[in-house]
């Protein structure tokens, strides 16, 4: 039986919606790595070590939670773990498309782990933190979207302080 997962994403910043999918994978997987990415492809609002900071802060007093960063393919990313399942959040069916094309790929390049979907609560299937960021950017409060501490962190990169 699979004990370990590994739910990776950029996290930029992490959400409600990225909770809700750690919790849920949780409930399956005692032992889960909450990867936070290097991707060169992405241009992040927040660097790597805040969005870890975030992540760290965000899932403390969840039991089973390591929060780690890392570069590189996912796949391998897993391998290094020992970990044989690799967690997805799919919120809606514009994500199906992308996701469906990165888990085939993943199974390719390695047929031995398993890619698993979940899905939010319904209240937290439209956020995106690309959403959030561009709401943020126009005075927008988010405390339904995320918790305080990030939304203080959004408003503080927005206004350059």
């Amino acid at each position: 039986m699979c004990q370990r997962a590994i739910y990776p994403g950029s996290f930029d910043p992490i959400t409600y919606g990225h909770i809700d999918i750690i919790k849920r994978a949780l409930e399956v997987f005692p032992d889960l790595i909450v990867a936070v990415g290097h991707n060169p492809h992405k241009k992040p609002l927040f660097s790597v070590k805040e969005r870890f900071d975030m992540v760290k802060k965000a899932t403390q007093g969840l039991k089973g939670v390591e929060v780690v960063d890392f570069k590189g393919l996912t796949v391998e990313f897993a391998r290094k773990q020992k970990a044989k399942v690799i967690i997805r959040g799919m919120r809606m069916l514009s994500d199906f498309e992308y996701e469906f094309q990165m888990a085939l790929t993943n199974r390719k390049l390695a047929p031995d782990i398993e890619i698993i979907f979940l899905m939010p609560q319904e209240s937290y299937s439209y956020i995106s933190s690309k959403l959030l960021k561009e709401a943020a950017s126009m005075g927008a409060g988010l405390s339904a979207f995320v918790p305080d501490f990030v939304e203080n962190a959004l408003k503080n990169k927005l206004s350059g302080a």
